[in-house]
């Protein structure tokens, strides 16, 4: 088999000092790979009114997997006003870029696993019986649908008259008949039966490929019934008919946020929509370490795109030497590998950060709990490049 071809989007801030770190990794372990550049981000907003130009969405059509660095967004105005003068005032709209991919490429299933690293200075802890520290072992997958519920994109401010007649049909919506329309802002959350399915699918099967008890919906039945109700009916429905090995349980997103710090290893796998599964999974990663080690996976029928969920870092994308943390990158580039078959030089990458942070003689400023600032370097933090180096040693020593 010849070389794979992976679409580069290193995006904007520290986005692309990850990504490129990332790449030496990879070389190392011996991947071999040709690396095409996507053009994404703010940059691309500014002066082309379009943070996801049409060449990179042909990249992605063309050769179907991604690895994407960090993205910025803006609010509304604030983006309007950073236009090239030449494309103000002509109706452009800022979209996020991760989110137009999603759903472009019907990225439906989002996976984020949060799995904690032996000696990890920044693992959970708590105080167990009589007094003792106890540092539960956290390995939690969450599966998230991607393209669906309230990330959807369907909401107005001020909706159309044909909207609002149609939202008038409901019976609670005379809750608001004293609000005048134009004081309305209004968002859909929007679950359909077959990406439900897929999702809930996808997560049982991974539970059982990987030897885990249970999956755990967590959503809101009690209140959101419709939505949250659809996606733990079909879950209880799949358990029982395909699944009986695997144990169903459902939690409300509330009281899961809450259980997290309380039993967290109690928990395998997670199945939520969209809002709800970008935050339990957000709370489970901090239970691992932050977002410097939380990676992710957007994985569609034929294209998939994998991305660290910290965003772009305006605020350390300028420090030079940087000091990120560039473990979610380069975690989010195993799963890209176990993805496309290469389990072994996942396993090789994952296996030499372990090492590392169980060593504990390299630390990210993160680690060691400094704030985020070159001074950080002084008090022995290692650099985003000496974090690399460091894994790059492993695995030539593995070799």
């Amino acid at each position: 088999m010849g070389k794979r071809t992976i679409v580069t989007m290193p995006g904007d801030g520290i986005g692309k000092v990850v990504l490129k770190e990332t790449l030496r990794v990879l070389d190392t372990v011996g991947f071999e790979a040709d690396y095409i550049n996507g053009d994404i981000g703010w940059e691309f907003w500014c002066k082309e009114g379009n943070a996801l130009p049409d060449r990179t969405i042909k990249l992605l059509e063309k050769h179907k997997i991604a690895l994407f660095g960090a993205i910025t967004s803006k609010p509304k105005d604030k983006a309007a006003s950073e236009l090239a003068p030449e494309l103000q005032g002509k109706g452009l709209t800022y979209y996020s870029p991760i989110v137009t991919m999603r759903q472009l490429f019907d990225l439906d299933i989002c996976l984020r696993p949060c799995k904690t690293f032996k000696g990890n200075p920044l693992n959970f802890i708590r105080r167990g019986k009589n007094n003792v520290i106890e540092e539960p072992e956290v390995d939690v997958v969450i599966f998230r649908q991607n393209t669906e519920g309230l990330y959807c994109g369907v909401e107005w401010t001020n909706p159309p008259q044909n909207v609002y007649d149609a939202l008038n049909t409901h019976p609670k919506m005379k809750n608001f008949s004293h609000i005048p329309k134009e004081e309305l802002a209004i968002s859909l959350r929007i679950f359909s039966k077959g990406a439900t399915t897929r999702i809930v699918k996808a997560a049982f099967e991974y539970a059982r490929n990987n030897k885990y008890k249970s999956v755990t919906v967590c959503e809101k039945p009690n209140v959101i019934r419709e939505t949250s109700g659809m996606m733990l009916k079909i879950a209880q429905d799949m358990q029982k008919n395909e699944y009986p090995e695997i144990a169903v349980y459902d939690t409300n997103i509330d009281a899961q946020m809450m259980w997290l710090t309380k039993n967290p290893e109690n928990y395998g796998v997670i199945v939520s929509g969209n809002m709800f599964g970008d935050i339990v999974s957000d709370g489970f990663a901090g239970l691992v370490g932050g977002l410097g080690f939380a990676c992710s996976a957007n994985i569609g029928r034929e294209v998939a795109v994998f991305e660290p969920t910290h965003g772009s870092a305006p605020k350390y994308a300028e420090l030079n030497p940087s000091i990120v943390n560039p473990c979610a990158m380069i975690l989010s580039a195993c799963m890209m590998l176990d993805h496309i078959g290469e389990h072994e030089k996942a396993a090789k990458i994952k296996n030499a950060i372990a090492e590392i942070i169980e060593e504990g003689n390299v630390k990210t400023y993160d680690m060691m709990k400094l704030p985020g600032s070159t001074k950080a370097i002084e008090q022995g933090a290692a650099t985003t490049y000496q974090m690399t180096d460091a894994i790059i040693a492993k695995l030539k020593n593995k070799q």
